[in-house]
């Protein structure tokens, strides 16, 4: 007899955590996933999801997580984005900004010719390699289902299934190539990072060639922040949540519409400014401990909930199209967005964050930096610009290149 069986509230909480400490486990238990620098999130969120899968394969017990905390979570980890990008940090960042832009838009160009390219030679529609391409890789589990939807509408059969399949994997996959790629760089080209903290938690510049160096851990002393200043964080991103969704009620009252977490992160960014302007200093010891918190717990919640079931019909398709969807973004990641971003620390790190953005999600990609320089060292540049690429101009790029491919008579002239 089928059984369901619903996980929510503080469960879910309780649930993600163990999933985290679990990766954390086997990450230190099996040296491989230390050594390639694999999110533990990640790691414990994939072994959650496939005995899940089990569960329902032997004892015919279904598990269903509810994900609106996950998504509250992804809200208030973008708002802490927001909270720290300072107009005067994009100015510096603004050339390299413009080129990982210009890099993404090619990926995405990429994705979607690799896509259609498979789906032709499978004997399928050419829309079918748009779903197999940008819409689901760069676009996440939110366009692929938007898109999906619009492709079934136009006669693609079971065009969403497919794609939050595709979205699955991706994030799968963009969470397991990311910091072996930062390790094969780092390691061929002997880089260091430029800078470390000191015992006051800034960061300070080391002078100085890049030249190999073992990943030695530094002793770092932080001070707790203030209660004043932990609650006014927590508060500020409440209002950063709140006021995104009143601008989305605004925007669909008007027929836009934008990811929350877009809104949120924009209100963030006017926030951080308007007090930058004022000199008021927020506080980045609790800003960071929210961000760090609620990215692990996002990726967890993700990975954990993941129904593998579904994609059992669709699955040596969907691994084909993946396996060469991998083997595009990490040459690319490693030939091209490495050598355009400088060679050097920094440029192996965005190359890392880089390919977990194209294959999954911008929180997969930082979650790969984080993996990384938690081992060699900090890289603020990478954390400046990825975040930027990947939450304000990916889905915009993305939705444009879209539209250009469907508007192709390749596409548009193929029969049903």
């Amino acid at each position: 007899m089928a059984v369901e069986h619903n996980i929510s509230g503080t469960s879910i909480i309780v649930l993600a955590v163990g999933v985290w400490f679990l990766g954390t486990f086997v990450n230190k238990t099996l040296p491989f996933l230390r050594r390639y620098s694999i999110p533990v999130a990640v790691t414990g969120g994939l072994i959650c999801s496939l005995l899940v899968a089990a569960l329902r394969a032997v004892f015919d017990v279904t598990i269903i997580f509810d994900t609106e905390l996950r998504d509250l979570l992804l809200l208030a980890f973008f708002s802490t984005i927001g909270l720290s990008a300072k107009l005067s940090l994009l100015k510096e960042g603004g050339r390299a900004l413009l080129i990982l832009m210009v890099a993404a838009g090619v990926l995405l160009v990429l994705q979607n010719s690799t896509g259609v390219l498979l789906a032709m030679l499978f004997g399928a529609h050419p829309g079918y390699g748009l779903i197999g391409g940008s819409v689901s890789l760069a676009g996440g589990h939110g366009t692929a289902i938007a898109w999906g939807a619009v492709a079934e509408e136009a006669g693609l059969e079971d065009a969403q299934a497919l794609g939050i399949a595709f979205a699955t994997f991706g994030l799968i996959a963009g969470g397991l190539i990311g910091g072996p790629i930062a390790e094969f760089l780092i390691k061929r080209d002997k880089l260091r990072t430029s800078c470390r903290a000191n015992p006051g938690g800034a960061l300070v510049d080391v002078q100085g060639p890049q030249v190999a160096s073992n990943p030695v851990p530094e002793a770092k002393t932080q001070l707790l922040p203030p209660l004043s200043s932990a609650l006014g964080t927590l508060m500020l991103l409440a209002i950063c949540v709140e006021v995104g969704s009143l601008v989305n009620q605004l925007l669909a009252s008007w027929g836009m519409t934008l990811p929350g977490f877009l809104t949120a992160m924009m209100t963030g960014i006017v926030i951080a400014n308007v007090a930058d302007a004022l000199k008021v200093e927020l506080d980045p010891v609790s800003r960071e401990s929210v961000a760090e918190i609620s990215l692990q717990l996002f990726l967890a919640i993700s990975l954990m909930s993941m129904q593998l079931w579904v994609l059992a019909d669709s699955i040596d398709r969907v691994l084909l199209v993946l396996f060469a969807q991998m083997m595009i973004i990490t040459l690319f990641a490693v030939a091209i967005v490495y050598r355009i971003m400088g060679r050097d620390y920094d440029a192996a790190v965005i190359a890392a964050g880089f390919s977990g953005l194209g294959m999954g999600a911008t929180p997969v990609g930082i979650a790969n930096m984080n993996a990384v320089t938690s081992k060699y060292g900090p890289s603020p540049k990478a954390f400046l610009i990825v975040p930027l690429v990947g939450a304000f101009f990916l889905d915009i790029l993305n939705a444009l290149v879209i539209k250009t491919f469907i508007a192709m008579p390749l596409i548009q002239e193929a029969p049903l």
